[in-house]
């Protein structure tokens, strides 16, 4: 169990901490459903974290997945991170995509890593100075990639643990999603749920978008009746499994990781098409 998330005031209190490295985790498809106040607004001395354009994989059809170690390490110094960086991630949702990008860094062996609880919209609600540009002006960093290969599942793995059983797979989907009642947001799946795998919707974590309190997420766990096996985390593209995972750090010391293909994956491979 480690600390995970921040607050606004506990970012604010690190502004002058020269290791500071403050990541904008966006996405740009998501700008319809953010608050128009917040649009074009940015921590002041933040740098934009490009989580689809630079740290997807694009050799690959799936959304999301995660690059090579070496590419991650090339970018990770374009954007000035050190192997010294104190990093604080978040997105203007509250809690959406910054949990992916910190998973990510966490894969790549960076621990000094933290989600802005609250993100955009709770750093503004606080009156925090904010700007309506990136900071772009900085070195080069010396971030070195230490991947580590049992946070990142892959559908062999999957396809393994069903037999196996060797560890939970928790679903972060809705529950329509997870039952196959309710529609993929990719109109060519269906929808359904990996065979052994339960359901925790991400939703059910955070609150008006900050992540809940450890006595509610102990409770909110409890439901699933976990023991002491390893956790891996699924959802439609492996980002809102990393908010469940973030959640499950608070609180569980089991070893965790992500099925980073998920759904999409999932059911492609399975032929589950429409």
């Amino acid at each position: 169990m480690k600390k995970t998330i921040i607050s606004v005031e506990g970012l604010h209190n690190q502004l002058n901490n020269p290791n500071l490295i403050i990541l904008d985790c966006s996405l740009e498809e998501k700008k319809s459903i953010v608050d128009k106040s917040f649009l074009n607004k940015c921590i002041k001395g933040a740098r934009y974290f490009d989580l689809e354009g630079v740290f997807s994989d694009k050799s690959t059809p799936l959304p999301n997945t995660l690059v090579s170690p070496l590419t991650f390490q090339i970018e990770a110094r374009r954007l000035g991170i050190n192997e010294s960086s104190f990093i604080v991630v978040y997105d203007n949702l509250g809690i959406y995509s910054s949990p992916r990008v910190w998973w990510m860094l966490k894969s790549m062996g960076h621990d000094n890593v933290y989600v802005l609880d609250g993100g955009l919209p709770e750093w503004i609600k606080q009156g925090f100075e904010t700007d309506e540009i990136f900071v772009s002006d900085f070195l080069p960093g010396n971030f070195i990639a230490k991947f580590d290969a049992s946070k990142f599942k892959n559908s062999e793995d999957i396809i393994h643990n069903i037999q196996s059983k060797e560890s939970y797979l928790i679903d972060a989907r809705t529950e329509g999603r997870f039952k196959g009642t309710a529609p993929e947001p990719r109109k060519e799946l269906k929808s359904g749920s990996i065979p052994g795998s339960c359901n925790l919707p991400f939703q059910e974590v955070i609150k008006d978008g900050k992540m809940l309190a450890k006595n509610e997420l102990e409770k909110v766990f409890e439901k699933l009746n976990l023991d002491k096996k390893p956790l891996t985390f699924t959802c439609g593209s492996g980002l809102t499994a990393c908010i469940i995972l973030l959640a499950s750090e608070m609180i569980l010391d089991n070893h965790k990781s992500v099925y980073d293909g998920s759904w999409t994956e999932w059911a492609e491979i399975n032929g589950l098409k429409v």
